[in-house]
């Protein structure tokens, strides 16, 4: 019941406190949107697990220090630990890491067709979790919103080769567990809201910076001034600002309207790729984008 109270209390937020949320939630779409062209770009030249893990320790770093100028305690209580480290597992190392990973084997459609059926799972984790059934509006616009990625990504097939289905796997992977940590942090952790960023992006990222080291054996002197510039805006923007704003839509918007709004992230993202890496768009992606942008309308309408 208390749960329940929770997901209501949600719903009948101030409308500002929701516009803001609305606001968040857009800064936090377009800036991972633009991340899949510049990842993309960034593999010619680092391995993935890497390069998604050190730019994610040195946002880290950047947020402890804006935590300390704000006046913000770093200290995380020990009751707190637990949480901290399962936040740290789903929101930044399964969901960063994974859907890193999965491009390994898979390519950017696929994997973003894959790794963005997270709204589907966090609607349905939802329901037992949360107790909130799934309305016909809220489930009419994850239709729209699904059926708007599968015609832009359609024409992409899958070939079930080992590789392909490992990458299916990490790519599946990140989205359930990335749903999971989405509908549990319908309770903030109890830290000073930067703070609580910070601890999560650096105990995420620190793993995927010793694997990749292991494993990748990445090339440290490779990055050129490109690539150095590709980092800084994955450090500042999808590991740092976009990490913020996430964590303050959750506060403000339902589980399932916020996952419902990250649908946008795979659109904008190959819609970007074809004006940054001259990918092909033609009427395909518009349908897409008409079909998707209903399905997000929608969604908001229900709150």
């Amino acid at each position: 019941m208390q749960t329940n109270s929770r997901w209501e209390c949600q719903l009948k937020a101030p409308l500002s406190a929701r516009w803001i949320g609305f606001l968040c939630l857009a800064a936090t779409a377009l800036g991972w949107a633009l991340n899949w062209p510049a990842m993309k770009f960034l593999l010619r030249e680092w391995p993935p697990l890497f390069a998604r893990g050190v730019a994610g320790a040195a946002a880290a770093f950047l947020l402890t220090g804006v935590a300390v100028l704000y006046g913000e305690s770093l200290k995380a209580p020990r009751h707190v630990i637990p949480r901290l480290l399962f936040a740290a597992f789903t929101n930044v190392f399964a969901w960063m890491g994974f859907s890193t990973l999965c491009m390994k084997w898979l390519d950017v459609g696929e994997g973003a067709l894959l790794v963005y059926t997270m709204p589907i799972w966090a609607t349905l984790l939802a329901w037992p979790i949360l107790g909130s059934r799934p309305t016909r509006r809220g489930t009419g616009a994850l239709l729209l919103g699904m059926a708007g990625v599968s015609v832009l990504l359609s024409a992409r097939g899958f070939n079930l080769d080992t590789g392909k289905l490992l990458g299916i796997g990490f790519a599946f992977s990140a989205a359930v567990l990335f749903a999971l940590g989405t509908v549990l942090n319908c309770t903030p952790l109890p830290l000073p809201p930067i703070t609580a960023v910070a601890w999560q992006v650096g105990l995420g990222c620190l793993p995927m910076i010793l694997i990749g080291l292991v494993f990748e054996r990445p090339n440290l002197g490779g990055l050129n001034s490109a690539g150095w510039s590709v980092l800084a805006y994955m450090t500042l923007v999808p590991m740092g600002l976009c990490y913020l704003a996430w964590f303050a839509t959750l506060r403000r918007l339902p589980p399932a309207v916020a996952s419902t709004g990250m649908l946008l992230v795979p659109l904008i993202g190959v819609l970007s790729a074809a004006v940054i890496l001259g990918e092909p768009l033609g009427p395909r992606q518009f349908v897409s984008l008409a079909l998707t942008l209903g399905g997000v309308t929608l969604a908001l309408q229900t709150s």
